[in-house]
């Protein structure tokens, strides 16, 4: 018989299958423990098989000849048919296993590795496993970390060139805890020490809970350790967004190559039409025009005069100073701007409005808040702190106050568009774009009752370079307010469009941004980290580059429906017969 051989865990990085890896040497085979030497034993089975089945067949000749019933038989024809028995399973466990799985499962000739290769892969993959850093201990020091033993089970085979995940004993038993709940599955990088390993055992255990397959999600080929404690909690894979680029954007003078993650079809080909136009006009020009993150606690005190009390208290000049000076220690870049009040019976709501330099501010912000009500408690002991957030900031939901008032950057952003450069590359008429903006995005955004979305499409292009910028796409809410103005200049013959965008939250430090593929993102567009020379400059530019890719978005979009051209192109760019589901990630 075969020896028994164990599989190594080595990770398939390829979509080749690896040879099994014997990780113990065992001379013993089954065939010792025969009386006979195997090829005698071979001898006598095939003997015993072929015998049986001739007298078997001879006797039963004669019963169809006498007219003898076949089911009645002697016992010299009961031992026939058992020997024939017999002897058939030998043979089918010797041979027709071990021939079936070399028909089936025989790889080609430059798969395998030599003997050599072997002992080198196993040295290597030993000296990998000692050198795993427990990025998760610091979470669970009371926990000894585990580290994965030798695999001593059998490697998956590789089918529809899937990526292999070889889990260890060690591994099915946290497995099984998983599923029967003994082990928190949100625990598993802390008692592992392994980021990719709790990942792949979260993953695992996932299916088997939900009896549903993930293998259309990528697991293989991200740093999980990246996204430890900042990130995301209880990974178990990561979701692939294209990312197109739409430009170059002549911007301010310089040209940028603008990052669109993306899944819809005609988005970056549009965009990137529109700084087309914007180029050959001569660029674009996008202003600053406010830079400060806000956040709103509401606090609540026993009559409405000492809520007005408060209120005056934090609106006097003479006390800003003060309450600046408490609110910066939280941050050497916070800078505390305004202070801005509103009551609604014995409830205060504080709107906290601050510079927070290259980060999008929000927990800048709130540690700021956090120390002036910490601060005020002294003079204002009744004072009931209800929530560090009120709503009157406001964050991730459309308000009017945003709108009006602003939060995080503040652009305006404009251009003038060759009349000829209208209708040779937006194929209509500056007559066309300027009536529809005004019966679309002005009278259709007003008679629908629209917040802030006075426009055509600008949330589409803030969330595709929110996405490939590592910012937070739910912020798309308030930064997509956005009013698009357009009006005929130069005797009619040119179209000046503007887009005015007052509440851009974005930040290049922080979060998202420092994913390897979103951190590549930005420096392609020369915004990577903070600034040396001038903090918060990294931040106002990307806004700016936001605004302007905005700008290019609304303008191509526009020119699409001025000239009946928005179905014919989503028909040729977001349509496929292709069944990408079944493409191999």
């Amino acid at each position: 018989m075969e020896t028994h051989r164990r599989s190594s865990t080595n990770s398939v990085r390829s979509h080749k299958p690896a040879r099994p890896i014997a990780l113990e040497d065992d001379s013993t085979k089954a065939s010792d423990a025969l009386p006979l030497p195997l090829y005698l034993t071979n001898a006598v089975f095939f003997t015993l098989f072929f015998s049986a089945v001739y007298f078997l067949l001879c006797r039963w000749r004669e019963k169809i000849r006498s007219s003898t019933p076949l089911h009645v038989v002697t016992f010299s024809e009961i031992v026939a048919i058992l020997a024939s028995v017999a002897s058939f399973i030998y043979l089918l466990g010797f041979f027709g296993i071990d021939f079936v799985q070399s028909l089936v499962l025989r790889p080609s000739a430059d798969v395998w590795a030599t003997e050599d290769d072997e002992v080198e892969s196993e040295v290597l993959l030993r000296n990998e496993d000692a050198r795993h850093v427990t990025c998760g201990q610091a979470l669970d020091r009371s926990i000894r970390s585990l580290q994965p033993p030798a695999p001593i089970v059998t490697a998956e085979k590789v089918f529809d060139e899937m990526p292999v995940t070889v889990m260890t004993e060690e591994d099915e038993e946290i497995i099984r805890s998983v599923v029967s709940g003994m082990t928190p599955s949100y625990s598993l990088e802390s008692k592992l020490g392994d980021c990719k390993r709790a990942a792949a055992i979260r993953r695992e255990a996932l299916q088997r809970i939900t009896g549903k397959s993930l293998s259309g999600l990528p697991l293989d080929g991200f740093d999980y350790e990246s996204i430890l404690g900042q990130c995301c909690e209880m990974p178990v894979g990561y979701v692939q967004i294209p990312v197109g680029i739409a430009g170059p954007l002549l911007l301010n003078g310089r040209e940028y190559s603008v990052p669109m993650a993306t899944t819809e079809g005609c988005l970056v080909a549009s965009t990137n039409r529109g700084c087309k136009a914007i180029h050959l006009s001569g660029g674009a020009t996008s202003v600053l025009l406010r830079d400060g993150m806000t956040r709103a606690p509401v606090v609540r005190f026993d009559t409405a005069k000492r809520a007005a009390d408060l209120k005056l208290y934090l609106e006097d000049p003479e006390n800003f100073e003060t309450l600046a000076c408490v609110f910066n220690r939280s941050s050497r870049f916070a800078r505390l701007q305004s202070i801005k009040c509103a009551i609604a019976g014995k409830n205060l709501y504080l709107r906290f409005s601050c510079f927070t330099g290259d980060a999008m501010g929000m927990n800048m912000v709130s540690k700021g808040v956090q120390n002036v009500l910490d601060f005020l408690q002294t003079d204002f002991p009744d004072m009931d702190v209800i929530g560090i957030s009120g709503n009157f900031c406001s964050d991730k939901k459309p308000a009017s106050v945003n709108w009006i008032e602003g939060r995080g950057k503040s652009v305006v952003c404009e251009a003038i568009i060759n009349g000829d450069v209208v209708r040779k590359v937006l194929k209509t008429s500056v007559e066309s774009l300027v009536e529809l903006n005004m019966l679309k995005n002005l009278t259709g955004s007003a008679m629908a009752g629209a917040l802030g979305g006075f426009n055509a499409h600008a949330s589409n292009i803030v969330t595709a370079v929110y996405i490939a910028t590592g910012q937070d796409p739910a912020q798309n809410v308030e930064s997509s307010h956005c009013i698009t103005m357009m009006e005929a200049v130069n005797g009619g013959k040119d179209l000046h469009v503007s887009v005015t965008m007052p509440s851009i939250e974005v930040g290049t430090v922080g979060g998202g941004t420092r994913l390897a593929s979103q951190s590549a993102c930005l420096n392609l567009l020369g915004v990577k980290g903070a600034s040396k020379e001038s903090p918060g400059a990294n931040s106002i530019l990307l806004a700016t580059i936001v605004a302007g890719a905005v700008l290019a978005g609304e303008l191509s979009l526009m020119s699409a429906l001025a000239a009946g051209q928005l179905v014919k192109s989503h028909m040729k760019y977001n349509r496929s017969s292709k069944d990408v589901s079944k493409v191999s990630s």
